[in-house]
Protein backbone atom coordinates (compact mmCIF):
# COMPACT_ATOMS: atom_id res chain seq x y z
CA UNK A 1 0.00 0.00 0.00
CA UNK A 2 1.27 3.78 -0.66
CA UNK A 3 1.30 5.82 2.21
CA UNK A 4 0.49 9.31 2.45
CA UNK A 5 4.03 10.06 2.81
CA UNK A 6 5.07 8.45 -0.84
CA UNK A 7 1.74 10.42 -2.61
CA UNK A 8 2.71 13.72 -0.81
CA UNK A 9 6.28 13.14 -2.19
CA UNK A 10 4.63 11.85 -5.79
CA UNK A 11 2.66 15.22 -5.57
CA UNK A 12 5.93 17.49 -5.03
CA UNK A 13 8.25 15.68 -7.37
CA UNK A 14 5.38 16.05 -10.24
CA UNK A 15 5.04 19.64 -9.26
CA UNK A 16 8.85 20.53 -9.74
CA UNK A 17 8.74 18.15 -12.80
CA UNK A 18 5.56 20.94 -13.86
CA UNK A 19 7.34 23.93 -12.89
CA UNK A 20 10.76 22.47 -14.46
CA UNK A 21 8.90 22.17 -18.27
CA UNK A 22 7.08 25.57 -17.98
CA UNK A 23 10.48 27.22 -17.43
CA UNK A 24 11.96 25.11 -20.20
CA UNK A 25 9.42 26.05 -22.63
CA UNK A 26 9.94 29.49 -21.77
CA UNK A 27 13.00 29.61 -22.04
CA UNK A 28 12.19 28.04 -25.65
CA UNK A 29 9.81 30.73 -26.06
CA UNK A 30 12.45 33.44 -25.41
CA UNK A 31 12.23 37.06 -27.10
CA UNK A 32 12.86 36.85 -30.15
CA UNK A 33 12.27 33.03 -31.17
CA UNK A 34 11.29 34.05 -34.89
CA UNK A 35 12.51 36.69 -37.60
CA UNK A 36 11.13 40.54 -36.65
CA UNK A 37 9.19 42.01 -39.38
CA UNK A 38 10.17 45.75 -39.96
CA UNK A 39 7.62 47.68 -41.70
CA UNK A 40 9.14 50.87 -43.41
CA UNK A 41 6.60 53.36 -44.77
CA UNK A 42 8.34 54.62 -47.43
CA UNK A 43 9.80 53.48 -50.83
CA UNK A 44 13.13 51.49 -50.98
CA UNK A 45 16.12 54.41 -51.93
CA UNK A 46 15.15 56.75 -49.32
CA UNK A 47 16.50 58.06 -45.90
CA UNK A 48 14.48 55.24 -44.05
CA UNK A 49 16.15 52.65 -45.41
CA UNK A 50 19.53 54.44 -45.67
CA UNK A 51 19.95 54.11 -41.90
CA UNK A 52 17.64 51.36 -41.43
CA UNK A 53 18.99 48.40 -43.67
CA UNK A 54 22.44 48.72 -41.74
CA UNK A 55 20.86 49.01 -38.26
CA UNK A 56 18.81 45.85 -38.98
CA UNK A 57 21.57 43.72 -39.97
CA UNK A 58 23.60 44.72 -36.99
CA UNK A 59 20.20 44.67 -34.41
CA UNK A 60 19.59 41.45 -36.24
CA UNK A 61 22.77 39.57 -35.47
CA UNK A 62 22.75 40.84 -32.01
CA UNK A 63 19.13 39.53 -31.31
CA UNK A 64 19.86 36.29 -32.95
CA UNK A 65 17.10 36.56 -35.43
CA UNK A 66 16.62 38.28 -39.03
CA UNK A 67 14.83 41.45 -38.75
CA UNK A 68 13.09 41.45 -42.54
CA UNK A 69 12.30 45.07 -43.52
CA UNK A 70 8.94 45.37 -45.90
CA UNK A 71 8.16 48.92 -47.51
CA UNK A 72 5.20 49.96 -47.53
CA UNK A 73 4.65 53.07 -49.01
CA UNK A 74 2.31 55.33 -49.67
CA UNK A 75 0.41 58.60 -48.67
CA UNK A 76 3.25 60.40 -47.32
CA UNK A 77 3.96 57.09 -45.04
CA UNK A 78 0.48 56.95 -43.21
CA UNK A 79 -0.11 53.75 -45.10
CA UNK A 80 2.48 51.88 -43.75
CA UNK A 81 1.64 53.29 -40.38
CA UNK A 82 -1.82 52.51 -40.42
CA UNK A 83 -0.45 49.16 -41.25
CA UNK A 84 1.59 49.51 -38.33
CA UNK A 85 -0.94 50.25 -36.07
CA UNK A 86 -3.15 47.25 -37.21
CA UNK A 87 -0.64 44.69 -36.79
CA UNK A 88 -0.39 41.99 -34.23
CA UNK A 89 1.35 43.23 -30.85
CA UNK A 90 3.32 40.55 -30.20
CA UNK A 91 7.16 42.17 -30.45
CA UNK A 92 7.69 40.69 -34.01
CA UNK A 93 5.92 43.50 -35.89
CA UNK A 94 7.78 46.91 -35.51
CA UNK A 95 7.48 50.08 -37.51
CA UNK A 96 10.28 52.38 -38.56
CA UNK A 97 8.76 55.82 -38.65
CA UNK A 98 9.92 59.29 -39.73
CA UNK A 99 9.35 62.66 -38.21
CA UNK A 100 6.32 63.14 -41.03
CA UNK A 101 4.58 60.90 -38.48
CA UNK A 102 4.35 63.75 -36.41
CA UNK A 103 2.92 66.02 -39.29
CA UNK A 104 0.59 63.97 -40.54
CA UNK A 105 -1.44 64.17 -36.83
CA UNK A 106 -2.35 67.66 -37.45
CA UNK A 107 -2.06 67.66 -41.66
CA UNK A 108 -4.35 64.83 -43.09
CA UNK A 109 -8.07 65.42 -42.38
CA UNK A 110 -8.60 62.05 -41.44
CA UNK A 111 -6.09 59.29 -40.39
CA UNK A 112 -6.68 55.44 -39.82
CA UNK A 113 -4.92 55.66 -36.91
CA UNK A 114 -3.57 57.88 -34.29
CA UNK A 115 -0.06 57.72 -33.52
CA UNK A 116 -0.02 58.32 -29.65
CA UNK A 117 -2.92 55.72 -29.09
CA UNK A 118 -1.91 53.20 -31.92
CA UNK A 119 2.04 53.07 -31.19
CA UNK A 120 4.18 52.67 -28.84
CA UNK A 121 7.64 54.62 -29.05
CA UNK A 122 10.54 52.38 -28.70
CA UNK A 123 13.81 54.77 -29.33
CA UNK A 124 15.03 57.33 -31.78
CA UNK A 125 17.01 55.74 -34.73
CA UNK A 126 18.51 59.05 -35.84
CA UNK A 127 18.14 63.07 -37.02
CA UNK A 128 19.79 64.42 -39.54
CA UNK A 129 19.36 67.77 -40.90
CA UNK A 130 17.67 68.71 -44.32
CA UNK A 131 20.08 70.16 -47.16
CA UNK A 132 19.18 72.24 -50.21
CA UNK A 133 20.73 70.50 -53.10
CA UNK A 134 20.06 71.03 -56.93
CA UNK A 135 21.44 68.92 -59.92
CA UNK A 136 24.93 71.21 -60.92
CA UNK A 137 24.08 73.59 -63.55
CA UNK A 138 20.28 72.91 -63.19
CA UNK A 139 20.15 76.84 -61.26
CA UNK A 140 22.05 80.01 -62.38
CA UNK A 141 22.87 80.35 -58.23
CA UNK A 142 25.86 79.64 -55.74
CA UNK A 143 24.36 80.73 -52.06
CA UNK A 144 21.46 81.18 -50.59
CA UNK A 145 21.02 84.91 -51.09
CA UNK A 146 21.60 83.91 -54.95
CA UNK A 147 18.57 81.45 -54.73
CA UNK A 148 16.12 83.40 -53.00
CA UNK A 149 16.76 86.27 -55.41
CA UNK A 150 16.46 83.66 -58.31
CA UNK A 151 13.17 82.69 -56.98
CA UNK A 152 11.77 85.98 -56.38
CA UNK A 153 12.55 87.11 -59.97
CA UNK A 154 11.25 84.31 -61.29
CA UNK A 155 7.47 83.82 -59.25
CA UNK A 156 5.77 80.29 -60.03
CA UNK A 157 8.43 78.97 -62.57
CA UNK A 158 10.66 77.28 -59.68
CA UNK A 159 9.14 73.41 -58.86
CA UNK A 160 10.60 71.76 -55.69
CA UNK A 161 10.45 67.85 -54.73
CA UNK A 162 9.76 65.85 -51.42
CA UNK A 163 9.09 62.39 -50.19
CA UNK A 164 5.14 63.12 -50.29
CA UNK A 165 2.26 65.45 -49.40
CA UNK A 166 3.07 66.38 -45.40
CA UNK A 167 6.34 65.13 -45.32
CA UNK A 168 9.54 67.29 -43.30
CA UNK A 169 10.49 67.83 -46.89
CA UNK A 170 7.34 69.48 -48.41
CA UNK A 171 6.65 71.69 -45.14
CA UNK A 172 10.39 72.63 -44.37
CA UNK A 173 10.24 74.34 -47.99
CA UNK A 174 6.90 75.43 -46.99
CA UNK A 175 8.59 77.57 -43.98
CA UNK A 176 11.14 78.89 -46.39
CA UNK A 177 8.40 80.26 -48.78
CA UNK A 178 6.26 81.57 -46.01
CA UNK A 179 9.03 83.53 -45.12
CA UNK A 180 10.37 85.22 -48.20
CA UNK A 181 7.21 85.18 -50.03
CA UNK A 182 8.04 83.00 -52.70
CA UNK A 183 6.14 81.39 -54.80
CA UNK A 184 6.91 77.71 -55.92
CA UNK A 185 5.35 74.38 -57.24
CA UNK A 186 5.20 71.15 -55.04
CA UNK A 187 6.04 68.35 -57.10
CA UNK A 188 5.17 65.13 -54.20
CA UNK A 189 6.76 61.74 -54.81
CA UNK A 190 6.05 58.20 -52.82
CA UNK A 191 9.17 58.45 -50.80
CA UNK A 192 12.80 60.37 -51.35
CA UNK A 193 14.19 57.52 -52.87
CA UNK A 194 11.42 57.80 -56.05
CA UNK A 195 12.57 62.04 -56.06
CA UNK A 196 16.13 61.10 -56.69
CA UNK A 197 16.13 60.37 -60.29
CA UNK A 198 14.43 63.17 -61.21
CA UNK A 199 16.63 65.32 -58.89
CA UNK A 200 19.38 64.51 -60.19
CA UNK A 201 18.23 64.54 -64.04
CA UNK A 202 17.24 67.68 -63.25
CA UNK A 203 13.56 66.77 -63.97
CA UNK A 204 12.44 68.83 -60.93
CA UNK A 205 14.85 72.15 -59.84
CA UNK A 206 15.77 71.80 -56.45
CA UNK A 207 14.63 69.80 -52.86
CA UNK A 208 15.11 70.43 -49.23
CA UNK A 209 16.52 66.86 -49.11
CA UNK A 210 17.04 64.98 -46.08
CA UNK A 211 21.18 64.68 -45.54
CA UNK A 212 20.56 61.05 -45.40
CA UNK A 213 19.45 60.53 -49.28
CA UNK A 214 21.76 63.19 -50.81
CA UNK A 215 24.56 62.54 -48.81
CA UNK A 216 26.26 60.14 -51.41
CA UNK A 217 25.40 62.36 -54.64
CA UNK A 218 26.98 65.53 -52.68
CA UNK A 219 29.92 63.43 -52.26
CA UNK A 220 29.98 62.18 -55.91
CA UNK A 221 29.67 65.65 -56.74
CA UNK A 222 26.04 64.89 -58.55
CA UNK A 223 24.10 67.12 -56.33
CA UNK A 224 24.77 70.97 -55.41
CA UNK A 225 24.54 71.72 -51.67
CA UNK A 226 23.83 74.84 -50.88
CA UNK A 227 23.24 74.93 -47.23
CA UNK A 228 21.92 72.49 -43.86
CA UNK A 229 19.03 73.14 -42.42
CA UNK A 230 20.66 72.26 -38.62
CA UNK A 231 21.89 74.90 -36.12
CA UNK A 232 25.32 73.37 -36.79
CA UNK A 233 27.62 72.33 -40.12
CA UNK A 234 27.53 68.59 -40.28
CA UNK A 235 30.69 67.12 -39.59
CA UNK A 236 30.94 64.84 -42.77
CA UNK A 237 30.41 68.06 -44.94
CA UNK A 238 31.95 71.29 -43.09
CA UNK A 239 32.29 72.88 -46.29
CA UNK A 240 28.35 73.15 -46.42
CA UNK A 241 27.24 76.47 -44.27
CA UNK A 242 23.91 76.38 -42.04
CA UNK A 243 21.42 78.09 -43.01
CA UNK A 244 22.04 80.68 -40.41
CA UNK A 245 25.56 81.27 -41.70
CA UNK A 246 24.02 81.76 -45.66
CA UNK A 247 21.67 84.45 -44.34
CA UNK A 248 18.96 82.66 -43.69
CA UNK A 249 18.46 83.44 -39.99
CA UNK A 250 15.76 81.77 -37.77
CA UNK A 251 15.38 78.78 -39.75
CA UNK A 252 16.37 75.28 -38.62
CA UNK A 253 14.60 71.67 -39.33
CA UNK A 254 15.66 68.56 -38.97
CA UNK A 255 14.42 65.38 -40.14
CA UNK A 256 14.45 62.50 -37.84
CA UNK A 257 13.99 58.28 -37.97
CA UNK A 258 12.03 55.94 -35.21
CA UNK A 259 11.27 52.76 -33.74
CA UNK A 260 7.66 51.94 -32.70
CA UNK A 261 5.35 48.45 -32.15
CA UNK A 262 2.37 48.22 -32.17
CA UNK A 263 0.08 49.37 -28.73
CA UNK A 264 -0.33 45.74 -26.39
CA UNK A 265 3.08 44.79 -27.33
CA UNK A 266 4.67 43.60 -24.43
CA UNK A 267 7.38 45.73 -22.44
CA UNK A 268 9.81 42.99 -22.57
CA UNK A 269 10.06 43.11 -26.10
CA UNK A 270 10.00 47.20 -26.50
CA UNK A 271 12.78 47.02 -23.34
CA UNK A 272 14.88 44.49 -25.39
CA UNK A 273 14.51 46.66 -28.80
CA UNK A 274 15.62 49.35 -27.03
CA UNK A 275 18.64 47.99 -25.60
CA UNK A 276 19.55 46.39 -28.62
CA UNK A 277 19.75 49.58 -30.82
CA UNK A 278 21.08 51.67 -28.12
CA UNK A 279 23.92 49.49 -28.13
CA UNK A 280 24.27 49.41 -32.22
CA UNK A 281 25.06 52.96 -31.42
CA UNK A 282 28.31 52.41 -29.91
CA UNK A 283 29.26 49.95 -32.92
CA UNK A 284 32.22 51.02 -35.40
CA UNK A 285 30.11 50.06 -38.09
CA UNK A 286 27.11 52.06 -37.78
CA UNK A 287 29.05 55.23 -36.47
CA UNK A 288 30.69 54.83 -39.66
CA UNK A 289 27.37 55.17 -41.64
CA UNK A 290 25.81 57.90 -39.26
CA UNK A 291 28.75 60.03 -40.06
CA UNK A 292 29.31 59.60 -43.19
CA UNK A 293 25.78 60.61 -43.86
CA UNK A 294 25.41 63.43 -41.45
CA UNK A 295 23.40 62.15 -38.71
CA UNK A 296 23.37 62.02 -35.05
CA UNK A 297 22.63 58.76 -33.53
CA UNK A 298 19.72 58.21 -31.19
CA UNK A 299 19.02 54.95 -28.71
CA UNK A 300 17.21 57.48 -26.10
CA UNK A 301 14.89 55.75 -23.52
CA UNK A 302 11.02 54.68 -24.60
CA UNK A 303 10.09 57.60 -22.04
CA UNK A 304 12.32 60.33 -23.52
CA UNK A 305 11.18 59.14 -27.10
CA UNK A 306 7.53 59.47 -26.35
CA UNK A 307 8.22 63.15 -24.85
CA UNK A 308 10.14 64.21 -27.96
CA UNK A 309 7.09 63.04 -30.19
CA UNK A 310 4.60 65.03 -28.17
CA UNK A 311 7.12 68.12 -28.76
CA UNK A 312 7.08 67.14 -32.40
CA UNK A 313 3.62 66.97 -33.31
CA UNK A 314 3.27 70.32 -31.60
CA UNK A 315 5.79 72.26 -33.34
CA UNK A 316 4.77 71.11 -36.53
CA UNK A 317 1.17 71.59 -36.19
CA UNK A 318 1.89 75.20 -35.90
CA UNK A 319 3.98 75.19 -39.18
CA UNK A 320 0.85 72.98 -40.73
CA UNK A 321 -2.12 75.25 -39.38
CA UNK A 322 0.16 78.82 -40.39
CA UNK A 323 1.00 77.28 -44.21
CA UNK A 324 -3.15 76.08 -44.34
CA UNK A 325 -2.13 72.39 -46.01
CA UNK A 326 -4.40 69.79 -45.71
CA UNK A 327 -4.32 66.67 -47.15
CA UNK A 328 -7.43 63.73 -47.64
CA UNK A 329 -5.73 60.22 -47.10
Amino acid sequence: MISRRDLLKAAGGAGVLGIAGTAGTARAQAYPNRPIRIINPFAPGGGTDAFLRPLGARVGTSMGQQWVIENLAGAGGTVGAAAAAKAAPDGYNLFCGAVHHTIAETLYTKLPYNVERDLVPITLVCSVPHVVVFAPGKLPVNNMQEFIAYARANPGKLNFGSAGNGTSHHLTVEMFKQMYGLQMTHVPYKGAGPMMPDLLAGQIDFAFDAMGTSASQIRGGKLKALAVTSTQRVAAFPEIPTMAEAGVKDFSATAWYGMWAPRGTPAEAIARVQQEIAKAMHEPSIKEVWFAQGAEPGGNSSADFTRFIRAEIEKWGKVVKASGAKVDV
